[in-house]
């Protein structure tokens, strides 16, 4: 008789499968009086020789852990022939600690037909070595339609690299065994990097499974949510279109990755529902994200609490947020604890910021490290912030060599610093590339600065594009330099913009006169870039809108570009602008912004103070204006300025 055969299963850990929520539900409630009754009732019927009813009575025993009240019964049962008794009988067996006497009834359930016993069996032959035997045994009880079996047996093809792991990873999963959907998940990705492999010629085998994976390790080329850098930080995979060995047709990787994830979150796998809720942040779907991320994190995944806590600080909600990333620093997230840290640095709180900085190193987080030497900088304690650096640097903190560097360049140790840079930006620091190039220039090694500012900005750093276009245009290569002023402009450098406008403005036609004789005028791609730097604050940006809104006669505009040029310092712009207020009969105040130029080293404004005083018959004051304006130059304007001071000069003595 097989009356336990489908009841009576083992899980991984060698207890008894628990009923499906399906059966859970359909099953009608049964209090202890019932069931007390049903055990008489067995009792009796074993008594009288009937073999199911000893079966299912050693069973029931057996789940309640009366091992010495079963093993009569079971015995008996399987005497009698009852493979599922023989199968109960190896489980008690196993758990009394006799493993080769429980294979051998496992063996005797199998060959009478167990998938269980054949599960149980293969999973016996395994942890001895013996994957031959091991093979045959799960084998066997997978085809049976054994979920169990399934994904035992598709963790050892795994294990040995055999293609037909993810086939029966695909029959545990499709059948409800939610660490084999977990693990399923990132097989699409690894299937579609082997195809980009295999078209680049130079095909490499993906990583094995490790043996022996317990529920809720990630699978063979799982990506681990790590806080904020994994929770909505990751890329996605790669769609090619097209059908997929073992996929729907036409199914994208990601798509499938995160049906299987949905599947295996939704039966209480709770890294699923982590890596499920960082698929959706990815995506944008911030509410449902939070709500995977919350079941996970409700079930002990640290990783999904911090996470949360990043969701929830986004969304402005800081004091919950600090309440998951509590929960999950205290569960030992080194990220939820510098997350923690830098809270409370925020709020000026630097004990308590530098206590959750140095839980987070405890942790394993070298972050944790490198935030503490930003928090000693911040307070000038610079031995301890070097202390700090070096930590993190040597861990292999890139950021933390770059800062550790830059501390070292601003104690006057240029030889300590470079290796540092050196460290950092061949292990990816854009910044510090950035900063080598700066190092290099000023010993006057250009090519050198300009190899790293290159690197630096084909990485997207704004300021080395701009130092890449300058060197550029000082070598003629103008459509070269075009290119990085363009990348430097769009990145926010105002000083890129104002570059690049220059090269758009000696590019530019002249104007054309309209059929009437008036000049018609549209706005240039180079006025438009002179603006953006302008509106950035950049003086000389400024002065040039000024102009050509003085060109086109708008002299609001002008004056309104000129006087915020010449109140933030500019020569420039405080001598047009007074050049505009003459214009508008303004000459006392024109005189104070020529002053401000002139005194600044503007000769053309000392030029026309010593006309305005001499006009005015101040001649003593003009002539020492005019003294000015030939030491300023330039050269015209020193030639017209000797000749004034000289006419004034014997006015004086005349």
């Amino acid at each position: 008789m097989d009356v336990m055969g489908d009841k009576a299963t083992l899980f991984e850990t060698g207890r008894f499968v628990q009923p499906s929520r399906e059966e859970a539900e359909a099953a009608p409630d049964v209090d202890e009086t019932g069931e007390a009754a049903e055990e008489v009732r067995l009792r009796l019927a074993a008594e009288t020789g009937d073999v199911e009813a000893a079966s299912v009575l050693g069973a029931l025993l057996l789940r309640r852990a009366d091992l010495d009240g079963a093993e009569p019964h079971l015995r008996a049962a399987t005497a009698a022939g009852d493979r599922a008794a023989a199968n109960n009988l190896g489980v008690l067996l196993h758990q009394r600690g006799y493993a080769d006497e429980a294979a051998g009834w496992w063996r005797v359930a199998a060959v009478a037909g167990s998938a269980a016993a054949a599960h149980a069996l293969g999973r016996h032959h395994r942890e001895r070595g013996d994957e031959p035997a091991a093979e045959y045994w799960l084998r066997q009880s997978a085809e049976q339609g054994h979920v169990l079996g399934a994904y035992a047996l598709a963790d050892l093809l795994e294990h040995r690299g055999d293609d037909g792991a993810e086939q029966w990873m695909r029959a545990a999963a499709e059948r409800g065994h939610r660490e084999a959907a977990y693990r399923l998940a990132p097989a699409p990705d690894r299937r579609a990097a082997e195809r980009g492999a295999l078209e680049r010629g130079a095909v490499e085998s993906a990583e094995p499974g490790r043996a022996g994976r317990t529920a809720g390790t990630p699978g063979a080329g799982a990506v681990d949510a790590d806080d904020r850098s994994a929770a909505g930080r990751r890329t996605d995979a790669a769609r090619d279109a097209g059908p997929r060995s073992g996929t729907g047709l036409g199914v994208p990787p990601a798509e499938e990755a995160e049906r299987w994830y949905r599947r295996a979150a939704a039966r209480g796998h709770r890294r699923a529902a982590l890596h499920l809720g960082a698929i959706l942040e990815r995506r944008g779907e911030l509410k449902e994200a939070g709500r995977w991320y919350l079941t996970s994190a409700k079930d002990g995944e640290a990783r999904a609490a911090c996470a949360l806590g990043f969701l929830l600080r986004d969304a402005g909600d800081t004091e919950n947020a600090a309440v998951w990333w509590l929960r999950a620093a205290q569960d030992g997230d080194g990220n939820a604890a510098n997350a923690l840290g830098a809270l409370h640095a925020e709020r000026g709180q630097t004990q308590t910021a530098e206590r959750w900085y140095r839980a987070a190193l405890d942790a394993g987080d070298v972050n944790g490290a490198y935030n503490l030497g930003l928090l000693c900088a911040e307070q000038g304690r610079t031995a301890q912030a070097e202390q700090w650096y070096r930590h993190a640097a040597y861990a292999g903190h890139r950021e933390a060599a770059n800062a550790l560097a830059i501390l070292l360049l601003q104690g006057g140790d240029t030889t300590g610093a470079e290796p540092w840079f050196s460290k950092a930006a061949e292990a990816g620091s854009v910044d510090a590339a950035f900063n080598l190039g700066i190092l290099y220039a000023g010993r006057g090694e250009d090519a050198a600065a300009l190899r790293w500012y290159e690197r630096a900005a084909a990485a997207g750093h704004t300021e080395a594009a701009l130092q890449v276009g300058i060197a550029r245009l000082r070598d003629g290569d103008e459509q070269e330099a075009e290119r990085h002023l363009r990348c430097a402009a769009g990145g926010g450098s105002a000083e890129a913009a104002y570059r690049l406008a220059t090269v758009l403005d000696a590019r530019r036609p002249r104007p054309s006169a309209h059929e009437l004789g008036e000049v018609v005028h549209e706005k240039t791609e180079c006025e438009e870039w002179y603006e953006r730097a302008a509106s950035q604050g950049h003086r000389r940006a400024q002065v040039r809108v000024g102009m050509l809104a003085a060109a086109r006669g708008d002299v609001v505009e002008a004056a309104r570009w000129y006087r915020l040029a010449a109140e933030a310092g500019s020569r420039n712009g405080a001598f047009n602008l007074g050049l505009l207020l003459v214009r508008e009969g303004s000459e006392p105040e024109a005189v104070v912004w020529w002053t401000r130029a002139a005194r600044e080293g503007h000769g053309r404004a000392a030029l026309r103070l010593a006309l305005v005083y001499a006009r005015r018959g101040e001649l003593d004051e003009g002539q020492r204006w005019a003294d000015r304006a030939v030491t300023l130059g330039p050269a015209e304007v020193a030639e017209r300025a000797a000749r004034l001071r000289d006419a004034l000069r014997q006015e004086l003595t005349a």
